[in-house]
């Protein structure tokens, strides 16, 4: 209510009590202004009843919430479910107009001035991260990997000569794809072995841009965050030849945001050389549903450009649930999800090396890396090569989702590009190994109970010693004796299950 229909309350509620509760709802608008005013996340989040009251604020000035519209066009806001309806807190026209994803609807002031402070409290969040200097980024809806494809559609009109880009190898299907959609052709980089590790092979990189001619190159398509044994590519010296040689940089940071490393590489990148656009996924990085990712730079000419290429209106659900979320969880909320998941690495890190050293495997020294590590699988490739494989199955029907288990040698065709050792980011690197990754969100009973069916898992396989597939003894410890026919008919699907290989991902579990 204004301030006129508080008074006009005294009449019928004794104003003492009236006042008390205009002085409340002055609390939550007095955040609410200052988050207009400044644009910028707040320190501590807001408590559920001011985030609703202002989305409710906002959704009242789109005009398929005003009283009385009559709407006699196309795209009127209409939803035939007051689910869905409440599901959006009643924004129904999206973000950005026909020609622009960051444009102004005249139909929804409230939808634009929403997706504006999104923008903005993002921007806030990149920089409180370790970007400082990054100055536009605007929330897409859309995932990762067709969010690069937007920033390479956007370099052709730059570069409408290059056909190429350089890519240093990624074992990720949607990346690779990006640059395919986008209808450019991949120079895939091998990585070179260092110890354990895998890292970016800088001379084979200037050596193809000199080959190729560096006006036919659209750009470097490098990574950040990756599954071990691969390591974050060298950004500051890729910077610097993208500098040196005028060809634009784009980095797939698609969980990067959580990572202090990460973003010190991009922030150090930008310095010393050259990165037009970072690329990351909301989900990843602020745990919201799939379906959105922020594209970002230090040119705002550019970043515009990009926006620019999105053509139509879009959905504004990936900007609304981020927002909600760092609304919720203010600086402070965010620095400390950061914090617990940093702790959290250190504490997988020492669980899995003590559990390799017990199974005769041991911990691969990745250090680079700050968010993945890989644990060898020597043992059970030396006995038996589907029992690498079958170790995944195995975690896979006692809940344990992420993890990766690598086999050597796995070949995988992907729009006509053959790479072997898929999903090891080379050829053929020195052992199958097994990934588990500490992100944001993970908790110390996560890693426990991973452990402790990781260890159980691995006993079983030794003690089997056996081929996977219907010959596979279940019993009592993998997955409990069946005790009537209900159970034996699910023991029966569980063994079905553990032939299958690959998830939907075409990654081996």
């Amino acid at each position: 209510m204004n301030t006129e229909n508080f008074s006009l309350s005294e009449q019928i509620v004794s104003p003492s009590y009236i006042r008390q509760g205009l002085q409340a709802r002055r609390t939550h608008e007095h955040l609410i202004r200052l988050l207009i005013e400044k644009r910028k996340c707040p320190e501590d989040g807001w408590d559920e009843n001011t985030i609703e009251l202002f989305l409710h604020e906002l959704a009242i000035m789109d005009s398929n919430n005003f009283l009385g519209n009559c709407g006699v066009g196309e795209r009127e806001g209409r939803v035939a479910s007051n689910l869905v309806a409440q599901r959006h807190y009643r924004f129904m026209h999206g973000i950005g107009r026909s020609g622009d994803i960051a444009a102004i609807q005249p139909k929804a002031a409230g939808s634009s001035l929403l997706n504006k402070i999104t923008n903005s409290i993002v921007l806030d969040i990149l920089r409180v991260a370790g970007v400082r200097t990054v100055s536009s980024c605007f929330v897409v809806p859309m995932a990762t990997g067709m969010s690069l494809t937007l920033c390479f559609l956007a370099l052709r009109h730059r570069r409408p000569k290059a056909k190429f880009i350089i890519w240093p190898r990624i074992d990720q299907k949607s990346c690779f794809k990006s640059m395919i959609t986008a209808g450019f052709e991949p120079v895939v980089i091998e990585n070179l072995l260092e110890g354990d590790e895998l890292r970016t092979d800088l001379q084979t990189i200037e050596t193809k841009i000199q080959q190729l001619g560096a006006e036919n190159v659209l750009c470097v398509h490098s990574t950040t965050s990756c599954f071990a044994p691969r390591a974050p590519d060298r950004l500051e010296e890729l910077a610097q030849i993208c500098a040196k040689y005028d060809i634009p940089h784009i980095v797939n940071n698609a969980y990067g945001v959580q990572l202090s490393k990460c973003m010190h590489l991009i922030q150090q990148g930008a310095r010393v050389g050259r990165i037009d656009a970072f690329v990351q996924s909301l989900d990843k990085n602020f745990m919201v549903p799939v379906g959105g990712a922020i594209v970002a730079g230090f040119d705002d000419v550019f970043i515009q450009e990009i926006s620019k290429m999105y053509p139509g209106r879009a959905s504004a659900s990936p900007s609304m649930d981020v927002l909600i979320t760092l609304l919720s969880l203010g600086v402070n909320g965010y620095k400390r999800l950061l914090k617990e998941r940093k702790e959290m690495f250190t504490y997988l890190a020492t669980e899995m090396k003590k559990l390799s050293e017990a199974h005769g495997e041991r911990l691969l020294e990745t250090s680079h890396n700050p968010v993945s590590l890989a644990m060898s699988l020597k043992r059970f490739h030396k006995d038996n090569d589907k029992a690498v494989t079958q170790l995944g199955s195995m975690l896979f029907t006692r809940l344990v989702s992420g993890a990766r288990v690598v086999p050597v040698g796995s070949e995988q065709i992907i729009n006509g590009y053959t790479f072997q050792g898929f999903m090891s980011h080379t050829n053929s690197y020195l052992c199958p190994y097994l990934n588990a990754a500490s992100a944001i969100g993970i908790k110390k009973q996560d890693v426990d109970l991973f452990i402790k069916k990781l260890d159980k898992c691995l006993k079983t396989l030794l003690k089997e010693k056996r081929i996977p597939g219907t010959e596979m003894e279940i019993g009592t410890e993998i997955l409990g004796k069946p005790e009537d026919a209900e159970m034996a008919e699910w023991s029966e699907s569980v063994r079905n299950s553990l032939k299958v290989g690959t998830d939907e991902e075409n990654h081996p579990v």
